[in-house]
């Protein structure tokens, strides 16, 4: 089973289509939260991902922080996290709203194989950067995906087992919506589950003029859109 895995899409419409479009055929779709916040186009971007799920494909979403906000009413600050914030509370409609409310703060899927998260796994608001990436994060799961920090990362682990080793991994897709690891293109990972979990980081170009622009229409702090020029 092959699963695409992303992560802190924060409204980014380009970046969002350019990675839904690059990716290669998969059974499933996983996000690690922040569909919404930040950036100027929460409702089609709510849209994308549940028309993606819809039929026989599989989509395994929680909610991100900035999506915990919007839907609980709460702003964050009065700078670019509360902006984006208060702007998706405004773009998105009921159902959207209630859809992104209903989504779980983590959740397990395909039995035992995959644990997702937002931040850390018990505490959805802590970042756990790459260098904190280590085995007290992983429960019983083969692979823990983890979101928040906006850096794409991986890191495996090996467990001798009563039969064999077992391979165990922890992964951050990286943003596709505003990375912070210097290099601006929309992040993503592929994640094959059998006969050991596998994993492939993807980066890809999208328009960002075009969110910038979309950015200032919507007249959000210019300085969202400067930070997807640079990446950070």
């Amino acid at each position: 089973m092959r699963l695409g895995v992303i992560a802190d899409v924060h409204a980014n419409l380009a970046a969002l289509e350019a990675v839904l479009a690059a990716l290669p055929p998969v059974d499933g779709l996983v996000c690690a939260g922040d569909i919404v916040g930040y950036g100027p186009q929460p409702a089609a971007c709510v849209d994308a991902l549940r028309s993606w799920g819809d039929g026989d494909r599989d989509l395994l979403a929680i909610r991100g922080n900035h999506d915990r906000a919007v839907t609980a009413g709460v702003d964050p600050d009065d700078g670019m996290a509360g902006a984006g914030v208060r702007h998706a509370r405004a773009e998105l409609g009921a159902d959207a709203l209630a859809w992104l409310a209903d989504l779980p703060p983590g959740l397990t899927g395909h039995g035992d194989c995959l644990r997702v998260a937002h931040g850390h796994p018990a505490d959805p608001d802590r970042y756990v950067y790459p260098s904190l990436f280590d085995r007290s994060l992983l429960a019983d799961e083969r692979v823990l995906v983890l979101g928040h920090t906006h850096i794409q990362a991986r890191e495996r682990f090996e467990q001798a087992g009563w039969a064999r080793v077992r391979r165990r991994v922890v992964l951050n897709p990286g943003s596709v919506g505003q990375p912070r690891d210097g290099e601006p293109t929309a992040a993503y990972a592929t994640l094959t589950l059998d006969p050991e979990p596998a994993v492939a980081l993807h980066r890809v170009d999208y328009d960002v003029e075009r969110t910038v622009r979309a950015i200032r229409d919507a007249g959000l702090p210019a300085a969202a859109g400067e930070r997807l020029r640079k990446g950070v």
